[in-house]
């Protein structure tokens, strides 16, 4: 079992909600992108999604695409993205990468299954991937034991749902809403009626990504999913901070806020 797959575990005994914080690798640099994830792990969050930046990313909004050409043009590259993820596991908080397919193709299926394993790495988010095209991937993450996330969205139909949620370990992402990551002033009705369809199909824990900003919609979440995946406000109190010091002291701020509300 995985350190993923353990917490989640851990907190459905709670009674609660497992809060999963993103950030990608490399942001605002790489040297204080691990500050700034022990900053959000300090204030309560549970696990760690690490962005590998990427130029063309298909599902991201405006704040994660800006993130992500900072910490390219900080040149963080694989053996970054892998260092982090390691740093963020000391931290004592599982995490998994989540990347488009093409940084993986790049370097290699098999080996870059490895080296999330040898990292301590729980997994692998993919969201452009398709159950259909991940054959090679399946049995390289079987090889190396971690987790293969894939994301389901409101569109996913009936027939295709059980497909995709039987291939997911750790657990399902389900995103909230058509369109591209950000905050959002409230969060998708369609999200509560995914998390249901999804779990009519699976055991697998589901975790909802896409628009939860802020304690509130964090509460709401928590009373239907297993996990509440919270990504481009933290990356905004970076963004907007006037200074580095400020913006740790913010992401603490936030991350408790969020963390009551999985909580209640």
């Amino acid at each position: 079992m995985s350190g993923l797959e353990d917490l989640l575990v851990r907190t459905k005994s709670e009674n609660r909600a497992a809060l999963i914080g993103y950030l990608p690798a490399g942001f605002p640099s790489k040297k204080e992108c691990i500050s700034a994830i022990k900053a959000m792990v300090d204030g309560g969050v549970d696990a760690i999604e690490i962005g590998y930046p990427y130029s063309d990313p298909v599902m991201d909004g405006p704040v994660i695409q800006a993130a992500a050409e900072q910490s390219l043009s900080n040149g963080t590259g694989a053996s970054d993205v892998f260092d982090i993820l390691e740093a963020t596991v000391k931290l004592g908080v599982p995490a998994v990468v989540m990347t488009y397919w093409n940084p993986i193709e790049r370097y290699g299926v098999n080996e870059f299954a490895a080296e999330i394993a040898k990292r301590g790495g729980s997994g692998v988010i993919t969201p452009d991937l398709t159950i259909e095209e991940s054959n090679g991937w399946k049995d390289a993450c079987a090889k190396a034991g971690i987790n293969r996330i894939y994301v389901v969205a409101p569109s996913t139909s009936g027939e295709r749902l059980p497909s995709v949620a039987s291939q997911c370990s750790g657990f399902v992402y389900a995103a909230s809403l058509m369109g591209v990551t950000g905050t959002r002033g409230a969060v998708s009705g369609n999200a509560s009626e995914l998390v249901s369809r999804i779990k009519k199909e699976t055991n697998t824990p589901v975790a909802v990504g896409l628009g939860v900003s802020n304690g509130a919609q964090a509460r709401e979440v928590a009373q239907y999913a297993d996990g509440v995946i919270v990504g481009s406000a933290f990356i905004k109190k970076i963004q907007e901070a006037k200074n580095f010091k400020k913006a740790l002291k913010d992401l603490t701020s936030l991350a408790e806020e969020l963390a009551k509300g999985v909580r209640r």
